[in-house]
């Protein structure tokens, strides 16, 4: 090897070593940088004359472990899902409050119970009817109080999802971008690598809103998807648009039916054009964007379902009349069945009609629907919520008459025969054969409007003032969000004697408590049935129990579901710590080892100056002997 050639070798030697050192001081300059990985330099040797090798640069390397990279965002994800579930969770917990707290909806209910207990003990006392209807007051305001809180809590989702389009809009962006900027670059130097941190902050904060998974090419460009398939960003970048609709109210409701929908959905539109429903194909899965959907649209609508179907029962157990059918009479004979009087039924009052098909030997049970608005014909079977009931919906806004031919012609081949003999009345007949149908039983169920109707039944709960009877109308069920509109009728407000007088003529006498002995038994021991929508029992298995049991078990649902839901944040926040752990471990920068490196790369600065001084020296010798 001649001298020009090891002085080469020694001048490569210090180079390798000059860009070592500066990439050690960039590493303990960032040492507490987010999102910094830890850099060396790539090198290897090169063949120099004859002898020897010389250093050969090659980049610059990111000491980053792949695998722990994407483990780490799919845990980011799913811990940002846990993380705003258990926070809303524990929120709403709030809402329903503590049952030993006083002002919630068990206190308000026992309270309401404690009123009617001593107005049945001292019916006479004006105090005690003033303080029943009082604890009436307090129990519907506290499910007003309840829905505000719930809807509250669904427009805090919609703003979530809003601020979380906003911040995936900019990360997807900001990622089209450093991919464009690698694909002019095409090094892999100290500026490419610091792109790729950059870049994998953005990825980072991406994977905490929705659930991703990354692609990269020879370029080192990512292509992003999310987990469903659905490509986020490229070279290019899709843009997520989202229609925040503000106020929430129970009607407010998501529907994959964009006619009928009127909630905020999100759209990505791709950078060529075309577009997507992100949220009726179920794309987004976890992150923090899929959480706040979960919230807004089946657990907080859950909620309102429970606390509704409980205004609903309540409302309904005190002002809801079944009249048995009185016999049709004989000169109908050979066929049977029985006289429904129609008086007072109202939109969404039912009549029952008990029948059995001889040839099947099957007892059906039949439930009429009262209909005013023939938009939401024909009704399904869950607009009851008896599993064995075959529901129809006729509409009454033709008369009688109407009535009883829509009867006729839905229910003919049941062998069922229905007239309007008199007035309101709506007779129910078999066809008179032995062998073809049995009319076994029939009633009618009615609201009652008025508070001295003399029967101890009463409105004592209203919908804003109106009467609550479970109505079915192109807006959807009465009952949806009915706990944020019931209050206690203005009439008992007026006069709290009707908590005790139901008849004035004749007068009920003093001391009678059959009316607020018929409100305490039916809040206290009467047993409904609650819908499936509430979370709470099947279609085929409604549960069934009294009010406070029904209650009991939404509440002590909800306080399991916090309790879960915190569980499994902090389980998640256990394994994204240990994997941001280890990821540091493997990517960070160590001082102590950083400062080992720059203490090997000196002696080795110096032995590479070494050399070259050696060199200059033989230089020196050879040229005085020349």
């Amino acid at each position: 090897m001649g001298l020009s050639q090891a002085l080469s070798t020694a001048m490569s030697g210090l180079r390798a070593t000059q860009a070592a050192i500066s990439l050690v001081g960039s590493n303990v300059a960032n040492a507490e940088t987010p999102g910094y990985v830890r850099k060396s330099i790539i090198q290897s040797a090169g063949v120099t004359g004859d002898y020897g090798s010389s250093v050969l640069l090659h980049g610059v390397d990111r000491q980053l472990d792949q695998y722990l990279q994407t483990q780490l965002r799919t845990e980011t994800s799913g811990a940002a899902y846990a993380d705003i579930r258990s926070t809303f969770l524990q929120n709403l917990q709030n809402v329903y409050g503590n049952p030993a707290e006083t002002g919630t909806i068990e206190d308000s209910f026992n309270k309401l119970l404690t009123a009617f207990q001593g107005l049945s003990t001292s019916p006479d006392s004006q105090s005690a009817r003033i303080g029943a209807v009082s604890a009436a007051q307090t129990m519907a305001q506290t499910l007003n109080a309840a829905t505000q809180g719930i809807q509250s809590l669904r427009a805090n989702a919609e703003m979530g999802i809003n601020d979380s389009i906003v911040t995936a809009n900019n990360a997807m962006a900001q990622i089209a971008f450093i991919n464009n900027q690698l694909q002019n670059n095409g090094k892999t130097d100290a500026a490419t690598a610091s792109l790729l941190d950059q870049r994998d902050q953005y990825i980072t904060q991406l994977s905490s809103l929705m659930d991703i998974r990354t692609v990269v090419n020879d370029l080192n460009q990512v292509t992003v998807f999310t987990n469903s398939g659905v490509q986020l960003v490229g070279t290019e970048a899709a843009q997520l648009s989202f229609n925040p609709q503000g106020t929430m109210t129970p009607n407010t409701l998501y529907n994959s039916d964009p006619t009928k929908n009127n909630v905020g959905t999100i759209t990505i539109n791709f950078p060529h054009g075309g577009s997507y429903d992100l949220v009726s194909t179920n794309s987004i899965r976890s992150g923090k964007i899929a959480a706040y959907l979960e919230l807004r649209d089946n657990t907080l609508v859950k909620a309102q379902a429970q606390i509704d179907q409980f205004a609903a029962s309540m409302a309904s157990a005190l002002s809801d009349k079944t009249t048995s059918g009185t016999a049709a009479p004989a000169s109908v004979l050979p066929q049977a069945g029985y006289d429904l009087d129609l008086t007072g039924l109202q939109s969404g009052n039912v009549m029952h009609v008990t029948y059995k098909d001889n040839t099947t030997g099957i007892t059906r049970n039949l439930s009429i629907v009262r209909v005013d608005d023939p938009s939401v014909l024909p009704l399904s079977n869950t607009a009851t919520l008896d599993p064995n009931d075959e529901v129809l919906g006729i509409n009454f806004a033709g008369g009688m008459a109407s009535v009883v031919s829509q009867l006729n012609a839905a229910l003919g081949s049941s062998d069922l025969q229905f007239s309007n003999p008199s007035g309101s009345t709506l007779r129910v007949l078999d066809d008179g054969a032995p062998n073809r149908s049995d009319v076994l039983a029939a009633s009618v169920t009615t609201t009652m409007s008025s508070l001295t109707s003399g029967n101890p039944q009463l409105p004592l709960f209203t919908d804003n003032g109106g009467l609550f009877s479970g109505a079915i109308t192109a807006n959807g069920s009465q009952q949806t969000g009915l706990a944020g509109r019931i209050s206690v009728n203005l009439g008992l407000l007026g006069d709290p004697s009707r908590t005790i007088v139901f008849s004035t003529s004749p007068l009920t006498p003093s001391g009678d408590t059959t009316r607020s002995d018929f409100i305490l038994t039916q809040l206290q021991s009467g047993n409904y049935r609650y819908s499936p929508q509430t979370g709470i029992g099947t279609t085929g298995a409604p549960f069934t129990g009294t009010l406070v049991n029904f209650a009991k078990q939404f509440i002590s649902q909800q306080g399991e579901a916090a309790t879960a839901a915190k569980q499994l944040a902090d389980g998640q926040s256990v394994v994204l710590n240990t994997l941001q752990k280890k990821v540091t471990d493997t990517s960070g920068v160590n001082i102590d080892d950083e400062m080992a490196h720059l203490l090997a790369l000196q002696n080795a600065y110096s032995a590479n100056a070494r050399v070259m001084s050696s060199i200059k020296q033989m230089y020196d010798t050879l040229i005085q002997a020349m």
